[in-house]
């Protein structure tokens, strides 16, 4: 058992230095790169977007797979894409969300 022990905690360790430097790096590259200012408008507009668009890729394909049931999801997708195309508050988009979702459930729990 201690020598399973010591694995996991020298695994864990060999992990988390890995995770470090690769995070590190991420972010000390472009400035070791890119020393002068961008003047390119195009390639402004592209890094200012990434964020973004990166955690809509890794999200949105999540939301599907959040509830017990498709029509939930979508529902409560389709919920909050409406009230964030109305410029409501994150809080507001997340509870009507929720909302929208847990209503749907009940209503297929009790009809189904």
């Amino acid at each position: 058992m201690n020598g399973e022990l010591n694995m996991s905690i020298g695994h864990l360790a060999l992990y988390l230095a890995v995770m470090a430097l690769v995070t590190y790096l991420i972010r000390m590259i472009p400035f070791t790169l890119f020393r002068k200012e961008i003047k390119s408008a195009f390639f402004r507009s592209f890094l200012a977007y990434v964020p973004y668009a990166v955690l809509g890729a890794m999200t949105f394909p999540s939301i599907f797979f959040a509830t017990s049931s498709l029509p939930s999801a979508i529902a409560g997708t389709v919920v909050a894409l409406i009230l964030a195309f109305f410029r409501r508050s994150l809080l507001t988009v997340a509870v009507g969300a929720s909302g929208a979702a847990l209503v749907v459930e009940l209503v297929m729990m009790y009809l189904l």
